[in-house]
């Protein structure tokens, strides 16, 4: 790749990174694109091909959760300045929490404790019916709500629903939960957890803050 310019080889590079960041492939996003499982390891490695074509680099980019221009090998000018700033446009930045993150008593404030943001396209985010909702994104760690959601897992919580049964985000105290979560005695709440080898707590519905419900999961395969 020595006859590559420098800029080339750092949009490859962003490739390789972002994709060993999410624990993906690059033979499983050869086979995203519908290409042979050597086909992004030679372009990464051996310059071969140039660029990729602009379908493809959508797709990978949407996939990862950037702009194309990230991963993009072809050069930039007044063009492509303004198709970066239509481009921010179309995506949206999804604040993401762990899953011990705490704001305190009161409104849940994802923008104090974020430690990092994942990009949607707005596209995507109508096609999955989350267009409009306040979403925030978090880790799932630990087996208890297993085989539902697993360890690793990354959910989509939205704020704007905090009502109603269903699997919910949740505060106690100052850890944030994951649980199902269900009415029972006038006053209380139910938290249950898919695993069976977790008991169900009840717990006086005074104690147990509600952040959103889970509105979307995704994770390694």
């Amino acid at each position: 790749m020595e006859d590559i310019p420098r800029s080339e080889r750092h949009a490859r590079g962003r490739l390789q990174d972002l994709a060993k960041d999410q624990g993906v492939s690059l033979a499983a996003l050869s086979r995203l694109i519908g290409r042979n499982p050597a086909y992004l390891q030679q372009y990464v490695t051996r310059g071969s091909p140039r660029h990729l074509d602009e379908p493809d680099l959508l797709k990978i980019a949407e996939f990862l959760g950037v702009g194309r221009r990230v991963i993009s090998t072809r050069p930039s000018g007044a063009a492509a300045s303004d198709e970066v700033a239509g481009e921010r446009a179309d995506w949206v930045e999804v604040p993401r929490l762990p899953l011990d993150a705490s704001a305190g008593p009161g409104a849940f404030s994802a923008e104090e404790i974020s430690f990092d943001t994942f990009r949607f396209s707005r596209r995507w985010l109508r096609e999955m019916g989350l267009e409009g909702a306040d979403l925030t994104a978090i880790r799932v760690e630990g087996d208890s709500m297993e085989p539902t959601l697993r360890s690793g897992d990354e959910i989509f919580v939205d704020r704007n629903k905090r009502a109603g049964e269903g699997i919910h985000v949740v505060r106690i105290g100052d850890a944030l939960h994951v649980k199902q979560v269900q009415a029972s005695a006038p006053g209380r709440i139910t938290l249950i957890s898919a695993n069976d080898s977790y008991a169900p707590i009840d717990l006086a519905r005074a104690e147990v803050e509600v952040i959103g419900r889970v509105v979307w999961k995704g994770g390694r395969v």
